[in-house]
């Protein structure tokens, strides 16, 4: 009796995988069991709700299900409906999480709340069928199964750099449709660069007026030093700002957005040149691309400036973080500033590295007076991390890990793995990239829980993400062939359990879910296929 009772659990469990390979949902959920036959929703039939709170996410599956022909309705909470799909409010599920159980007649989508419900949704969608059922009374054919699920990691991110190249509001909003899509969460808006400012601020209206706008572009590779002698701007207004943070906001995405400082600045600078190390230096807003040495000066009015641009910014975007970027600040300007050399030593300060870590904490303690918290790449570790500040690590993993075990909450964006302007493929085959070489397998393979990292430690880790930056990119077309299906690896590293990881399980999935991506119209690269 045992050893039959043994051999059903393998068999169960080897059901269970199977189930979860052979449905091509991305990424994986937690636990998925089948079931025999499908559920046959025909026209008549309707979508029900128990809960106002779960409206807005009924009525995105009803505009999705044969353009809107399934009809709303509300059901008082005591009652089960008899709809096709209902919807219901479960108290006891955690915030992300949802329940979703398609039966012969009725589907059940149970959450605590509209994440959990909008993530159900977009579970349920991938199992759509895509073609239309060659009866025309029936809508739609769903798989029985049930479905429990949750994300490992609260922080899923993308990022799109908008700065070296712009990017529309329609084009913006397509980004965020598709990390919706695969249930990620936080979108990393990348605002302002050397080569180009591009959020109005109101109190400082040369920002769009001069630092919008460089003389021209780079053409080709970097090598071959070749521009374009094109004027090249584009910003967005801060009415605009309000719609894009709207529109994620539905989709349950928060907006992080990037005011690049220190360095990175030399656009900010074109304006105004007060703020720099050299007030009477002739700034333009740099046409290479690359590391600037023009630099923010530390000086009080420096720190006025930013605290008015950052007031700004905060009133436009709800979200906790407000990412300053930190990265990549060159001290030769600082080195050579008698100013800057003064305060080091008026502070206190070691070096030019602790200066950068003065004027963090300076930004720190301003975001922090206004209930938010910073974040920063990871160059804000070196000089001493600020009390409050968040550790974006890209530099490979040991910024994450130090600031991890400075008790600091860390989200790993590791160049190795997830930076998606990589090539993917062989140069010669692929349009021109910054360069670097990342596979979906390699991008896959990333574990964000460090096994350096103690468990206490590594509950600082609280999320993952992968930035396309735009130095090579022009088009939202190429923007979707770099990001996908390589996000796709992103989206299960966030999503899915800890040491569920099967790439060759996860490819298969990916090749059954490439008619959905062609029915969205979605520019994926297939390099993959080639590998």
């Amino acid at each position: 009796m045992k050893k039959i009772f043994g051999a059903l659990v393998l068999l169960c469990t080897f059901v269970n995988l199977f189930a979860q390979n052979s449905y091509p949902i991305i990424p994986k959920p937690a636990s998925l069991v089948t079931a025999e036959g499908k559920q046959i929703i025909k026209k008549g039939m309707s979508i029900s709700f128990s809960d106002s709170s779960l409206l807005p996410v009924v009525n995105l599956l009803q505009a999705q299900i044969a353009n809107g022909a399934l009809p709303v309705k509300w059901v008082p909470a005591t009652k089960r409906s008899s709809a096709a799909i209902h919807f219901a409010i479960d108290q006891n599920q955690p915030r992300e999480a949802y329940k979703l159980q398609i039966g012969a007649k009725q589907t059940m989508i149970t959450a605590l709340s509209g994440p959990g419900a909008f993530y159900a949704v977009q579970t349920l969608l991938q199992l759509l069928p895509v073609t239309p059922d060659v009866n025309p009374s029936v809508l739609a054919s769903l798989p029985q199964c049930t479905i429990e699920d949750k994300p490992r990691f609260g922080y899923r991110g993308l990022m799109l750099d908008v700065a070296r190249h712009f990017f529309t509001v329609e084009e913006v909003k397509r980004y965020i449709d598709l990390m919706a899509t695969y249930k990620m969460n936080t979108f990393h808006w990348h605002l302002t660069e050397d080569q180009g400012w591009r959020i109005e601020i109101k109190k400082y209206p040369l920002l769009t007026q001069v630092a919008s706008i460089r003389k021209e572009s780079m053409v080709g590779a970097f090598k071959d030093q070749k521009f374009d002698k094109t004027p090249y701007g584009g910003f967005y207004t801060q009415d605009q700002i309000r719609e894009v943070v709207a529109y994620a906001a539905n989709k349950f995405i928060t907006i992080v957005p990037e005011i690049e400082m220190p360095g990175h600045s030399q656009a900010l600078l074109s304006a105004y040149p007060q703020f720099g190390c050299n007030p009477d230096k002739m700034y333009e807003v740099r046409t290479k691309w690359g590391i600037s040495e023009d630099v923010l000066c530390p000086r009080e009015e420096t720190f006025q400036f930013v605290e008015d641009v950052l007031t700004e910014v905060m009133d436009l975007f709800p979200g906790t973080y407000i990412h300053i970027g930190g990265d990549e600040c060159p001290k030769t300007q600082w080195k050579e500033s008698r100013f800057c050399q003064n305060l080091i030593k008026q502070l206190g300060l070691k070096d030019e590295h602790e200066l950068q870590s003065y004027f963090i904490r300076r930004v720190d303690k301003f975001i922090t007076s206004k209930g938010r918290r910073l974040i920063g790449w990871d160059e804000i570790l070196e000089g001493g991390l600020s009390p409050n500040a968040t550790v974006m690590s890209w530099r490979g993993v040991k910024g994450g890990m130090e600031a991890a075990k400075q008790q600091h909450e860390v989200v790993m964006s590791p160049n190795s793995h997830f930076y998606l302007d990589y090539y993917q493929g062989e140069p010669k085959g692929e349009p021109l990239a910054i360069g670097g070489f990342l596979t979906l397998s390699k991008c896959y393979s990333f574990e964000p829980e460090l096994p350096e990292l103690t468990p206490a430690e590594a509950k600082y880790i609280i999320g993952v993400q992968a930035n396309v930056w735009t130095e090579y990119i022009s088009t939202f077309s190429h923007i979707e062939y770099m990001t996908y299906p390589r996000a796709l690896a992103l989206a299960e590293v966030g999503w899915s359990p800890k040491g569920t990881k099967d790439f060759p399980a996860f490819l298969e999935r990916v090749k059954q879910h490439l008619p959905v991506m062609d029915s969205r119209k979605i520019n994926y690269s297939k390099t993959f296929l080639k590998q």
